[in-house]
């Protein structure tokens, strides 16, 4: 069998390329926004009426004409599957607009917006971007996702097809995983438990001195924001993505101990967010249960193992 999966790998874009994808990125964010806008005004677009929208405008504005069409497409195709989304799942609001300050960068091209020439990236626009090769991608990527996060760092998600590991034969035990707060996991071996580890904990009191120096540096509204508030929220997005990558290390080195000695893993088909409106909201979301659920999954759908969620009544 096959799976499509996504292959990441952190970018190193010089000052040229960057201004290029960021100028790129604000064609796309003002797309994305007269799209919300349509759609506020009860005109109800679909991918058809946006893309006429969008020859249109090409055909009259210069600068939305030396950008890349095949990104200006795809921001709208993404557009249209966020506002189907809205209304099949209960509880996701309609796709509001991108505010410049707050919004993160996110291109996507398809195979014939993009190119992978002598180990760069190659974009629209003559933009050649570094790509540091973690690890070789299994086929030809059919898209790719360029990104930066909140801390200015750059990369590509790219779509890739490869084949899936039939379940394993390994004469191996089985074991179950139970979802908890003050045990992240308990299993049906006290070996393989996850303890609750806090890393969210450790980083608060350091978290809140950085958010306490924003709040001193913050201008009043209309007014730039000045270079020691921009140094203060850089500071408190590095602890935060800091805890973030320390539950994300722990979460797969466990999965990985697990999915190596067990051949049947019966997972508790845990829910987590009814936790948000309790008193152990905080502790919850510092043992990151989603995320731990998930790449047990992965990673045991990865190695050929049978995996079953079993309802938690």
């Amino acid at each position: 069998m096959i799976e499509t999966v996504r292959y990441t790998y952190r970018l190193r874009p010089g000052r040229q390329a960057q201004a290029a994808l960021l100028e790129e990125w604000s064609r796309c964010r003002w797309l994305w926004n007269e799209a919300a806008h349509q759609q506020k005004s009860g005109r109800k677009p679909t991918f058809g009426k946006l893309s006429k929208m969008l020859t249109e405008a090409r055909s009259r504005l210069s600068w939305l004409r030396a950008g890349s069409q095949v990104a200006q497409q795809q921001t709208l195709r993404t557009y249209c599957a966020a506002l189907d989304a809205s209304f099949k799942v209960k509880g996701r609001g309609r796709p509001k607009k991108k505010r410049k300050k707050d919004a993160l960068l996110s291109l996507e091209y398809t195979t014939r917006g993009f190119s992978i020439k002598n180990d760069r990236l190659c974009l629209p626009g003559n933009v050649a971007v570094p790509v540091l090769w973690s690890r070789d991608l299994p086929s030809e990527p059919t898209s790719v996702r360029v990104y930066q996060d909140n801390l200015g760092h750059w990369y590509a998600s790219f779509v890739v097809r490869r084949d899936q590991v039939e379940p394993s034969d390994a004469d191996l035990p089985g074991i179950g995983v139970d979802w908890g707060v003050k045990a992240t996991a308990t299993t049906t071996d006290p070996a393989f438990d996850l303890p609750h580890l806090g890393h969210r904990k450790r980083c608060a009191a350091e978290l809140a001195k950085a958010q306490r120096k924003m709040a001193r540096r913050r201008r009043p509204k209309g007014r730039p924001a000045s270079k020691g508030y921009l140094t203060a929220k850089r500071q408190a997005a590095r602890i935060a993505k800091k805890a973030a990558r320390q539950n994300t290390h722990d979460a797969r080195v466990w999965a990985k101990s697990i999915v190596d000695r067990h051949t049947l893993i019966a997972i508790e088909d845990f829910k987590p967010k009814f936790l948000a409106g309790t008193s152990m909201a905080r502790k919850a979301a510092d043992a990151a249960i989603g995320a731990c659920k998930r790449q047990l999954i992965e990673s045991g759908t990865r190695a050929g193992r049978k995996v079953v969620l079993v309802p938690p009544a």
